[in-house]
C-alpha cells in the first residue's frame, strides 16, 4: 500500500483518487476550496455533459490537440467504461442529441454527489481548504507536499496533479499544476483559452444579442485558406458570437490569431439550399407579398429579430414594394443570407473559456501510466495536460480517462 495525494478535487482528482484507492492505496484528496468540483457543477449550463456515447474514431476526430497520446488512456477507461462506471455508482444517465451524455436529473450536483459517495465509500480521505504550495522532489523522485501558510510537509509515496487549467479562475482554476510541473522540470506549452465565443467588428450584432440560430453553416477563412467550416448552433452576443458551432471553432483559430491574420467568420442562413433554390424561395415570397413593402416581406424567411439588419445590409430601400425590388437586388439578398460575413477581431478570455488550450508537454509524460518522465512518482492528469477536444462531453471523458489510467497506475 502507498500513501498517495491527489491534488485538486475536480473531476480527473475525484476519479483518480477513487481508481488509486480501489487498488488498495491509501489515499489523500487536497482541494484548495471549501468543496469539490466547483468547475463540474458549471459544465454543461449546470446539467454536466459527462462524455459522448460515439465511436472510437468520432471520438478521436473531436480531439484536436495530440490526440495519439491520449490512445491508451482512453482503452483503458472509454466513454463507455465511463457511463457504466456512472451507472454502476448509483447515477442514471440519458443519451441526447449529438450522443451526448447527461445525468438523468440534469443535475451536476447529482454527478459530483455520486462521486463523493464513492470517494468516502472507498476510504478516501477529504481534505477542503488545503493548498498545496509546493510539490516536493529528491533524487528524482516524489517525497511529499508543501501546504500554503504552513511549514508542515507531507510525506507519501506518490501524487497525481489534477490541478485543471486557467478557464473560470473564479472556480479555483489558477494554474497551479503549470507552475508545479515547471518547478519539476517540465516543460508547459503556450497556453489559451479554448472553447470560448468570439468577438467581432460588427457594431450591428448588439442588435441581435439573444438571437440563436440553429441549423446554419459557418466558414472561417484566413484570405483564400480555409481555417474552419461546421454546421451547428450560433449564439449572437454583445460583442460577437457564441454556442457550440462557435465555441468548436474557437479552438482552431487560436495559432492564426497569434499570428495577428485577419479572419472572416462567414455564416450561411441557409445552408440546405442552394443560391439558385434560395433566390427560387426568395421569388416565392416576393410574388406572395408583391404590394407588400421590402421591409414586411422578410418575415416567412427569417427570425424577426435578424430581419432589421439584413435590411440594412442587403442595401434595399425598405420602403420599396416588392413588386418593383430588381433581379440583381434579389441576388445580392440571396448571396447575403448564403454568406453573412463577420470580422474577427478577438477571442473571449479565461473567465469566458470552457477549457485551457496548452498544458504540461505530453511528451515529457509516459502515455501508459501518466507518470512523469521526469520525476518518479509523479503522474498528471485532467486539463493539466496538454490535451483539448470540442465540446460535447469530449473533454471531460479526456479527463475521466486520464484520471482512472494515471490513479491505477500509481505504484
Amino acid at each position: 500500500m502507498s500513501k498517495v495525494y491527489v491534488i485538486g478535487g475536480g473531476a480527473a482528482g475525484m476519479l483518480a483518487a477513487i481508481a488509486a484507492a480501489r487498488n488498495g492505496h491509501k489515499v489523500i484528496l487536497l482541494e484548495k476550496n471549501e468543496k469539490l468540483g466547483k468547475k463540474l457543477f458549471i459544465t454543461g449550463k449546470g446539467r454536466c455533459n459527462l462524455t459522448n456515447a460515439c465511436d472510437k474514431e468520432e471520438f478521436f476526430g473531436q480531439v484536436v490537440t495530440n490526440p495519439k497520446f491520449l490512445y491508451r488512456a482512453y482503452h483503458s477507461f472509454s466513454n463507455y467504461d465511463a457511463m457504466n462506471f456512472f451507472g454502476d455508482i448509483g447515477l442514471p444517465i440519458k443519451t441526447e442529441r449529438g450522443n451526448r451524455v447527461f445525468p438523468e436529473s440534469d443535475k451536476s450536483s447529482d454527478v459530483i454527489a455520486v462521486l463523493k459517495r464513492e470517494l468516502e465509500r472507498q476510504g478516501v480521505e477529504l481534505r477542503y481548504r488545503s493548498e498545496v504550495s509546493r510539490v516536493l522532489v529528491r533524487d528524482g523522485s516524489f517525497y511529499g507536499l508543501r501546504l500554503k501558510n504552513s511549514q508542515e510537509e507531507l510525506l507519501g509515496d506518490a501524487v497525481i496533479l489534477c490541478t485543471g487549467g486557467l478557464s473560470y479562475p473564479l472556480t479555483g482554476s489558477t494554474g497551479d499544476g503549470f507552475r508545479f510541473a515547471e518547478e519539476m522540470g517540465h516543460t508547459v506549452t503556450e497556453m489559451y483559452p479554448s472553447l470560448v465565443p468570439i468577438h467581432v467588428k460588427e457594431a450591428y450584432v448588439k442588435e441581435l444579442m439573444g438571437l440563436s440560430l440553429k441549423n446554419i453553416e459557418i466558414a472561417i477563412t484566413s484570405g483564400k485558406k480555409n481555417v474552419y467550416r461546421d454546421f451547428g448552433e450560433l449564439l449572437f452576443t454583445h460583442f460577437g458570437v457564441s454556442g457550440p458551432v462557435i465555441l468548436s471553432a474557437s479552438s482552431y483559430i487560436i495559432p492564426y490569431l497569434a499570428r495577428k491574420e485577419a479572419l472572416e467568420l462567414s455564416i450561411d442562413l441557409k445552408p440546405a439550399l442552394s443560391i439558385e433554390q434560395l433566390d427560387t424561395r426568395i421569388l416565392r415570397d416576393f410574388e406572395e407579398s408583391k404590394n407588400k413593402q421590402f421591409k414586411n416581406s422578410l418575415d416567412r424567411l427569417l427570425p424577426n429579430k435578424l430581419i432589421d439588419v439584413i435590411i440594412r445590409l442587403s442595401n434595399i430601400d425598405p420602403e420599396k414594394k416588392v413588386n418593383s425590388i430588381t433581379k440583381e437586388e434579389r441576388l445580392y439578398l440571396a448571396n447575403l443570407l448564403k454568406s453573412l460575413t463577420l470580422h474577427v477581431t478577438k477571442l473571449g478570455g479565461y473567465s469566458q473559456a470552457v477549457i485551457t488550450k496548452g498544458g504540461v508537454n505530453v511528451k515529457e509524460v509516459n502515455p501508459s501510466t501518466m507518470e512523469s518522465k521526469l520525476v518518479k512518482q509523479v503522474y498528471f492528469a485532467g486539463e493539466v495536460l496538454d490535451l483539448d477536444a470540442l465540446t460535447g462531453g469530449y473533454n471531460l471523458q479526456i479527463a475521466w480517462s486520464t484520471a482512472y489510467l494515471a490513479g491505477s497506475s500509481v505504484k
